[in-house]
């Protein structure tokens, strides 16, 4: 279910990262104000989606109007976003995860176990509906889109494209459920988690291509590595990361998954679109 990307002849990339409901929203808003600004994201030759960034993803990926997303909370039905947060369950999770020395295949086994024990037919049920309504397609799209997940049980990382046999919804909500937020998803007898346990935004999965752009919402809270702007043959290429600036990290508050953050978040990447923009310009047009 691993695939290679064939990045190295990739001309744009484009990798979005976990965020949580916020961390959603101010991507949707952030890729829509930036489609008003002459900037199209869904004209990635690869995109790269984890977790958050899976539905936004998809959603660039079959042109769909992002505005939909502006205010989900004001509709009924599953499409809007529900919190299901187990605060002891994301704190023994956080408890794995920072525990020094860990191989990190034994820290995603053990996590994967930690999901598998909560698991909840009910609650896997309701996520499906949810994420099936947000990314509003059932089919995977032509263009390349990768989206990330871990198996819970083997803690192997896996990585799907329109060609692994797995229904997008069920790559979409498996890649964004998180342990001690949402169960784990099944899929052909397996049980997978969030894709953010493999390697956080996974642009390692779009090395190589020339230009990239990452879009990370939660970078104010897990700083990384800067990328390097480097391909395996060792020419130059141009990296662009892009994270929530001081209004979007205030509309995100303390919690990710805080619904009432959602349309705040939105609105903060609207604003920010005009400035990343015009960071974006020289990267993504065909004519650099």
């Amino acid at each position: 279910m691993n695939h290679d990307t064939g990045a190295t002849t990739l001309d744009r990339a484009l990798v979005l990262g976990p965020g949580g409901l916020a961390g959603t929203a101010w991507m949707a808003g952030l890729a829509a104000g930036l489609g008003r600004e002459g900037v199209d994201l869904g004209d990635a030759d690869l995109t790269v989606g984890t977790s958050a960034g899976a539905i936004v993803a998809v959603l660039l990926a079959t042109r769909q109007d992002l505005d939909r997303l502006g205010v989900p909370a004001r509709r009924p039905g599953p499409a809007a976003p529900r919190r299901e947060v187990d605060p002891a369950v994301a704190a023994s999770v956080f408890a794995v995860l920072g525990e020094a020395g860990l191989e990190p295949g034994e820290a995603r086994r053990r996590v994967g176990r930690i999901a598998l024990d909560h698991a909840d037919p009910e609650a896997e049920r309701t996520l499906l509906a949810g994420r099936g309504a947000l990314i509003g397609a059932g089919d995977w799209p032509d263009r390349r889109l990768l989206v990330t997940a871990v198996d819970a049980g083997s803690g192997e990382p896996v990585v799907w494209d329109r060609t692994s046999g797995v229904p997008l919804v069920h790559a979409v909500a498996a890649s964004s459920a998180f342990p001690g937020v949402e169960p784990p998803v099944g899929i052909h007898g397996r049980r997978y988690m969030d894709g953010a346990l493999r390697a956080g935004t996974n642009a390692d999965l779009a090395a190589g291509a020339r230009s990239l752009v990452v879009v990370e919402p939660l970078a104010h809270l897990f700083p990384g590595e800067p990328h390097e702007p480097r391909s395996p043959d060792g020419a130059g290429r141009s990296v662009v990361t892009v994270a929530p600036d001081p209004d979007a990290v205030r509309a995100f508050g303390s919690d990710p998954y805080d619904r009432a953050a959602w349309e705040p978040a939105y609105r903060a990447g609207l604003g920010q679109a005009a400035a990343t923009a015009e960071r974006l310009r020289p990267v993504w047009g065909r004519d650099r």
